[in-house]
Order: C-alpha cells, then sequence, then structure tokens
C-alpha cells in the first residue's frame, strides 16, 4: 500500500482528531512517564499558531488509516531561513516509511517557502537510564541530518523533595543580593513589569547555549509578549512566575516560571530561567527559582512531578537544578538538515 500525504489545515477538525489521537499514542509508547496531551492547547495550537509563526501541518494516509503527524513550524519574525519539525509516527506503523513520506513533504514545503534548514527534536536512553525506542536517532542519521545540540531532561519528585535544602540554598543566596528583592505573580505580568519581561524573555536564544544550531535571536517587544501571553491563555496555561528587582533601577533584573495545562494538576513544566548579564553573580537564578517552587508548592497540592530540559553545557544552571533534587531521566538531540 502507498503511503499518501496530505496538508493539515486549520479548519480540519476531523483531521486535527486524528492527530491529537496519534500524537497521544506516540508519547505514550515512547514517553510512558509523560502527561497526556492537553487537548486545549494541542487543538489550540492547530488552529491558532503561535505569535510569529506559520504552521504547514500534515497528515500521512496507509491504506486509508491516518498513522502519522508532521507538525511544522515556519517563523516569519526572525528565523525565518528556518523550519521547526516534529515528526510522530504510530508505533505499529514505524519502519514502513511513513517517516520519510513526512519528512520528504516537510523538506519540500520548506523548501517552496526559501527555508535552508529544518530543525528537529529526538529523545533517547541515558547510559544505564529509563530505555527509549532508538527509532528516532537512526531516522535523523540515516538522513543524514547533523546532531547541533544536546539536552537533558531533569525531573523533580516532589515526594522526595528535601525542604530543609531548599531553604539553606534560600538563606545562602540572600547575602549575595543584597539591593534586590523578589516579586511574584500568577498569570498575567503585571503592567508595571511587562517592559523588562519582554527585555528578559528576548534574551532566551542569546543567552542560553545553543551548541551549533542556527538560531537568531529573538525581537521581543511588549506587544509582541503581550500576544504571546494572550496565545498562551488561550491554550488554557496557568503559569506562576518570580523576579528579582533591582531595587536602585526598579528594573525586573531576573524570571523564572513554571507552566500547569489546564487539565493536568499533577505535572508542570519548569520553563526558563533568566539573568540579565549584568547582575549575574548574586545568586539570583537560584533564588528566584527556589522561591517561585516554594510558590507553587503553596497553591497546587496536588503537584507531584515537574520536569525541566538544560542544555548538556549548562553546567550552571544544572548545578541550580540538582542543588534542588531535579535527576536526569533522558537525553533530547537536536537535529538540523540542511536543504
Amino acid at each position: 500500500m502507498s503511503i499518501v500525504v496530505t496538508p493539515l489545515p486549520a479548519t480540519d477538525e476531523v483531521g486535527a482528531r486524528h492527530a491529537f489521537d496519534i500524537r497521544s499514542r506516540s508519547d505514550a509508547a515512547d514517553l510512558p512517564d509523560f502527561p497526556p496531551a492537553d487537548p486545549r492547547h494541542f487543538f489550540a495550537s492547530l488552529s491558532d499558531p503561535w505569535p510569529g509563526e506559520h504552521k504547514a501541518n500534515a497528515l500521512a494516509w496507509l491504506g486509508g488509516v491516518p498513522v502519522g503527524f508532521l507538525e511544522m513550524s515556519l517563523p516569519f519574525l526572525e528565523n525565518t531561513g528556518i523550519a521547526d519539525i516534529r515528526l510522530d509516527v504510530l508505533p505499529d506503523y514505524r519502519r514502513r516509511g511513513v517517516g520519510r513520506a513526512l519528512l520528504a513533504y516537510a523538506e519540500q514545503t520548506a523548501n517552496a517557502d526559501g527555508r535552508k534548514q529544518l530543525i528537529g527534536t529526538t529523545v533517547c536512553a541515558l547510559p544505564g537510564g529509563i530505555a527509549r525506542p532508538t527509532d528516532g536517532d537512526e531516522f535523523a542519521q540515516a538522513r543524514g541530518a547533523q546532531l547541533a545540540l544536546t539536552d537533558v531532561r531533569r525531573r523533580l519528585t516532589i515526594e522526595s523533595l528535601d525542604r530543609a535544602a531548599l531553604d539553606a540554598m534560600v538563606e545562602a543566596a540572600w547575602p549575595h543580593a543584597a539591593g534586590y528583592s523578589l516579586v511574584r505573580w500568577i498569570g498575567a505580568v503585571p503592567d508595571e513589569y511587562v517592559a523588562d519581561t519582554a527585555y528578559l524573555e528576548g534574551r532566551l536564544l542569546s543567552d542560553a547555549p545553543m551548541g551549533d544550531l542556527v538560531l537568531e535571536g529573538q525581537k521581543i517587544d511588549t506587544a509582541r509578549f503581550r500576544e504571546q501571553e494572550a496565545a498562551r491563555a488561550r491554550r488554557g496555561r496557568r503559569v506562576y512566575t518570580t523576579a528579582a528587582r533591582h531595587d536602585a533601577t526598579g528594573r525586573l533584573v531576573a524570571l523564572t516560571a513554571v507552566d500547569f495545562s489546564e487539565s493536568i494538576d499533577w505535572h508542570c513544566w519548569q520553563q526558563i530561567t533568566l539573568v540579565d548579564p549584568d547582575h549575574r553573580g548574586h545568586r539570583l537564578g537560584a533564588l528566584v527559582k527556589v522561591e517561585n517552587l516554594t510558590t507553587v508548592l503553596a497553591a497546587e497540592p496536588a503537584l507531584r512531578v515537574i520536569d525541566t530540559w538544560n542544555a548538556a553545557v549548562n553546567s550552571h544552571m544544572i548545578a541550580i537544578n540538582e542543588a534542588m533534587g531535579f535527576r536526569p531521566v533522558d537525553e533530547w538531540h537536536n537535529w538540523q538538515i540542511a536543504l
């Protein structure tokens, strides 16, 4: 039987349900410790792309059965030479050419849009760690993709949390953080802090280790940040943020956030932690991260685990996470394909 790949437009509700089923079953097979895909977030991401991106999604069919899903994002404000892709294939239909058909579609679409690189991610086991399928890495290598960056996912299990160690981290940090104070919020950033928050978020791609990934820093102003914030709310996300304020200037100079989905209370994602370069060396990263966790634990009694990613070479942030109790789970490879 031949494999047919068809576009998945934003208005195709039936196709979106097929895509959700494929994503859910793929994650259940490859990442059984992951929380289930959140329907509101997933469907909104198909019909309401992230600000600054277009979508070019597709489904793969075998014998009239939807067996593969391509999610493809095309940035148009910066990084206009790349396309971000994710391929999901139902476990029972792997190694039959479905992934190759979806990748060929992605390459053709990206070429037609003037893109020069495809970027995608695979997961693999750490030495001695939890088993993970090898399909993704083997597929990328067979295509000749370049391994551009390695991340490691770490997980914090609340049940084993060492509260005394967290208190000690905060106590050790404050003597270095004289002249700074903390501010906290849930959901939308208060108006007085939105410009500083947008500036810090815009530093992510330039400050975080990116390895050999060909990526430009984002230009995030207040208007664009508010658009992203509104998109996040439409996806049903619940975000807790703690920031450090430089008292002499009133500016926010460090922040961290964790993100919950609407339908899951036992799990959240640790998001970015950023410190302005001019204010490093004051342990602000550790301070905001631990204090934000304290806020979340008080507000979310059902929380059991938190997941986060760090570049394998990001020794500073890894040290903070390890001190908090995050432990390695698996390795994530970021691949680049030149078109």
